[in-house]
């Protein structure tokens, strides 16, 4: 058995708010595109192993994590895997299509503290730093170029939460 935390996180790009010099008392005015791109990554992680599959996805919706937990099990075909799932309303287990080798473990709500791929996101986010590239499609490279630099020694580093070690280690 193999189980899996999954986890999405949404990475885009804004149109900032600038700093402008005004005479005193005189509120700043500019023009601001309303903007926003983005796109969707999906992470499973297995957290003993670091074994994992990520893809990025132009939404979350059912359709998209139906395809995410297709290629779960097609990626993973010999074992059972048990996933970790959290309440996001795409995550609605009663819509979707499980396959045979795929378990679903729901985390209690509003609990992301209990998600380990949080802590990739986290990482993700501090490694990306704070100066972005300027169009989706080079965020999208940049983003991939982090994710295939992880070592699974580093993901399981990142994701092995004692509990989870703890489930895969009982009887």
């Amino acid at each position: 058995m193999r189980l899996f935390a999954e986890d999405e996180s949404r990475l885009g790009l804004h149109e900032s708010v600038r700093r402008r010099l005004t005479a005193r008392g005189v509120k700043p005015r500019q023009t601001l595109l309303p903007r926003y791109e983005y796109f969707w990554l999906f992470a499973a992680v297995e957290p003993t192993t670091g074994a994992s599959l990520e893809l990025e996805m132009p939404a979350l919706d059912v359709p998209c994590v139906q395809a995410f937990v297709d290629e779960l099990a097609r990626s993973y075909p010999e074992s059972m895997n048990l996933l970790v799932w959290d309440g996001a309303p795409a995550h609605l287990a009663h819509r979707l299509l499980l396959p045979p080798n795929v378990v679903l473990l729901p985390l209690p709500a509003y609990s992301p503290e209990l998600n380990p791929v949080e802590r990739l996101w986290e990482d993700l986010r501090y490694r990306l730093g704070s100066e972005l590239p300027r169009s989706l499609s080079a965020l999208k490279e940049r983003t991939a170029e982090l994710i295939r630099a992880y070592s699974p020694e580093q993901l399981a580093s990142l994701c092995g939460y004692d509990y989870l070690r703890q489930i895969l280690r009982a009887p």
